[in-house]
């Protein structure tokens, strides 16, 4: 092998490893950017989770694939900060049967440390989930 070919040989195999570490990198900055919760539990939503994550300066809050909406008139998307100020967003239900299974939260709700399921009807809590730490 001629040593052009091995430094060839080595200058290939050190960027192949600079492209890995900084793909793994990456992906590690994404991983930090994404919370989930505890699962809901209340007196109609047991079940479920809600994950936070980041899209540019967007917050965006998603229930989880087992998450089942529950059967009551008005169920809405609420949260609560960790200094215990509650926000009701969005309804949960949309016309045509479907859901709004992920939402953006507004840029005044400074942080998120629970997200509950808010009955407007009866103004009822229907089940609540927890964040470890509050998030964004």
């Amino acid at each position: 092998m001629s040593r052009v070919s091995v430094i060839q040989t080595i200058r290939a195999g050190f960027f192949s490893w600079l492209i890995g570490a900084i793909l793994l990198t990456a992906m590690s900055a994404m991983a930090a950017d994404v919370h989930t919760s505890t699962k809901f539990a209340g007196i109609k939503v047991n079940g479920g989770t809600a994950t936070h994550s980041k899209e540019g300066d967007k917050n965006i809050l998603t229930l989880s694939d087992d998450f089942k909406v529950p059967d009551t008139p008005d169920p809405h998307w609420q949260l609560v900060d960790s200094k215990g100020t509650v926000y009701l967003l969005q309804r949960l239900d949309i016309k045509g049967g479907k859901v709004n299974r992920s939402i953006v939260v507004p840029s005044y709700i400074a942080d998120i440390a629970k997200v509950q399921i808010w009955c407007s009807f009866a103004e009822t809590l229907l089940g609540e989930a927890s964040f470890e730490k509050p998030v964004m």
